[in-house]
């Protein structure tokens, strides 16, 4: 098997030895020679940490994988077989302010739902759309597997705003459900099969299989009332009756919709203390970051599982395998509806289970979703289409249409208000809009 080169770009993250790991344990059947690991010049002590523990890592495990740390995504892109990307654009500072700065006038503040997820929006998709291009003459036949949120606005930009196909939007939190569900009815994970389908952070679990048995979902709700899927969403329980009326589980990201009021105010608390989750995840990277410094150290450390992306190399890694090695297995993931979900057009990004193979993944058939689910879902599609126009158009009164169509948002004044505050805030990494911002500026 030739040695297959891989350009992770956003390298710097704390993330990267997560996903050092999943390449580690799967070098039998995906033989790796070269991560490339790429950054900006804001990210380069960053970048230069994390680069020697994944040398370190790879000297641990005996392998001969080289690593690569640079600034020149250019220079890295050359050849590659699969790049990843997992920016923050604007880093957390900008996080924190996608989420004060709704909080301040009462609303929900959260990196990927609300306010917060339209700008998280408007600052990435152009940066990705840049380096679509880029893989586009550089190593036009690499697939690019994105776990940048929000993923799956991200990839309906991407879909339907380039000509480029072979890119796949992933996230950690149905890798995440099926675990959960797996532990909390005792079975293997190999076990259980967990049907997904809906949208990235607003996937339901529609069937779940033990070993070929469908099994009843009230029953399932019932052991996975608690759960904690992932470590960045406040663990509010659902209500029993809810899970049994809606025939379906939702994700962990359905709380600030279903439990909009209990989420509102644990925030508002949490921002009243100068304790966003955004400011949690700044101090726990500055601890991170001062782990990975340790010269002695070769593993991916523990404590990386509190900053929100556990199992996020078995969701990278298994996909990126999978199509290597063809294998036609089910995996979720943020692809081209392609008629899967039949409350969805037919070019719409969603999140499904799929069939993964050498040539992408194949939708699963899931026709309609419960109808308990399919006004949320739509009201979010069409949210995700309107940002992503917005991103690349520059058009503010998308915006303002986007906003008001997201359940999160109050009402049309407030919309504007906070909409407004944010192009201030972020108008370094919004330059189509700036003629809008100028405006505001009262220049």
């Amino acid at each position: 098997m030739k040695g297959l080169k891989v350009v992770t770009i956003g390298g710097g993250s704390s993330y990267t030895p997560e996903l050092m790991e999943g390449f580690i344990k799967r070098y039998d059947e995906f033989p790796l020679a070269e991560l490339w690991l790429v950054d900006i010049e804001e990210g380069k002590e960053k970048l230069r940490i994390v680069s020697e523990l994944a040398q370190r890592m790879v000297e641990k495990a005996g392998l001969d994988i080289k690593i690569y740390a640079t600034l020149d995504r250019r220079e890295a892109l050359k050849g590659a077989d699969f790049v990843t990307t997992q920016i923050r654009v604007g880093r957390l500072p900008a996080r924190i302010l996608d989420e004060r700065i709704p909080l301040s006038h009462g609303e929900i503040g959260q990196e990927t739902n609300g306010a917060g997820g339209m700008f998280k929006g408007l600052r990435t998709i152009p940066v990705i759309l840049d380096i679509v291009k880029d893989v586009e003459e550089l190593c036009p036949n690499a697939w690019i597997v994105n776990f940048a949120n929000p993923a799956g606005m991200i990839t309906e930009a991407v879909l339907n705003y380039t000509n480029f196909k072979k890119f796949i939007g992933l996230c950690n939190v149905p890798v995440g459900i099926h675990r959960g569900i797996a532990k909390d009815l005792n079975e293997d994970i190999k076990d259980v099969d967990v049907t997904f389908a809906g949208l990235n952070h607003m996937v339901y679990a529609l069937d779940v299989e033990v070993k070929g048995k469908r099994l009843d979902l009230k029953d399932v709700a019932e052991m996975t009332l608690k759960s904690e899927v992932v470590k960045n969403v406040k663990s509010i329980p659902f209500e029993l009756e809810f899970l049994t009326s809606l025939n379906a589980l939702p994700c962990p990201y359905h709380r600030y919709y279903y439990k909009r009021e209990d989420m509102l105010k644990s925030e508002l608390e949490e921002f009243a203390e100068g304790k966003t989750r955004g400011e949690v995840v700044s101090a726990l990277e500055e601890s991170l970051f001062e782990l990975y410094k340790d010269p002695t150290l070769d593993i991916k450390p523990p404590q990386l599982e509190k900053r929100g992306g556990a199992h996020y190399s078995d969701a990278a890694c298994n996909l990126i395998s999978s199509i290597y090695n063809d294998k036609r297995d089910i995996q979720v993931v943020d692809t081209r509806n392609i008629g899967a979900i039949a409350d969805f057009d037919y070019d719409d990004a969603v999140e499904v289970s799929c069939i993964i193979t050498k040539n992408g993944p194949k939708p699963v058939t899931i026709g309609k979703l419960p109808i308990g689910t399919k006004g949320l879902v739509t009201q979010i599609k069409c949210f995700e289409k309107l940002v992503a126009s917005a991103a690349i158009t520059g058009d503010y009164n998308k915006l303002i249409q986007a906003m008001t169509v997201n359940p999160l948002n109050s009402s049309d004044v407030k919309a504007k208000i906070i909409i407004d505050e944010l192009l201030l805030a972020h108008k370094q990494y919004l330059p189509a809009f700036a003629e809008k911002i100028a405006e505001l500026e009262g220049k």
